[in-house]
């Protein structure tokens, strides 16, 4: 407390809680006993702390089959203020949009079909394969399958790429919907609307990598 003038106070706390039974009283020693057999200290390798290598290794998936983004984030020189998943979020989102459309549209292209014939070979990336589980769009009956095998088709025949959405925001039901509606844009509304998905999709990935 630092103060004497309070010491009264104190000690007419103590005596109230000492009334319970549940209340513990340590010192400063054992609260630092206790905080560290609670919550050890976790180890982690920072990403403005990595090499090259280690930086695109670990986050050249984030954006999927992308590893070029990690590589432009890694240029820019990063500090402390991105060791966290925001910060590197934001590192690699700066490389996505400032790249041209061909690129951008080529990180669109590298994701596979909601519930498609990857998903059902076995063949998405483990990113991937865990988050359309999530979303339940490994459980579809087959009436499910042929019209998303359908949306699939119909939309990347008009869009030029594949329906892209960060299933974690959604469930069966609301991706559905979503897909019934956004297969009516045209093509300028719908490849912003793919690039802001990615980016929601990388900002999960980086939660699940960093805190």
């Amino acid at each position: 407390m630092g103060r004497p003038g309070k010491i009264a106070a104190l000690k007419r706390f103590i005596d109230y809680i000492q009334g319970f039974g549940d209340v513990w009283c340590p010192t400063r020693a054992e609260i630092a006993a206790h905080w560290i057999e609670t919550h050890p200290h976790k180890r982690w390798n920072r990403p403005s702390a990595m090499t090259r290598a280690d930086f695109v290794s670990t986050f050249g998936g984030v954006f999927e089959h992308s590893p070029w983004i990690a590589e432009g984030a890694f240029d820019l020189e990063l500090g402390p203020a991105h060791d966290t998943a925001r910060g590197v979020h934001n590192a690699l989102c700066r490389i996505f949009r400032s790249a041209d459309e061909d690129l951008r549209l080529g990180v669109l292209t590298a994701h596979p079909d909601l519930a498609g014939k990857l998903a059902a070979a076995g063949r998405l990336t483990a990113e991937s394969t865990s988050e359309q589980a999530g979303a339940g769009l490994d459980m579809l009956t087959d009436q499910e399958r042929e019209r998303f095998t359908k949306l699939n088709d119909d939309y990347v025949a008009k869009h030029g790429f594949p329906f892209i959405i960060a299933v974690r925001d959604h469930d069966k039901a609301s991706i559905m919907a979503a897909f019934e509606r956004r297969i009516g844009n045209d093509r300028t509304t719908e490849f912003a609307e793919a690039c802001r998905q990615v980016e929601r999709i990388a900002e999960f990935r980086l939660l699940d990598l960093l805190p």
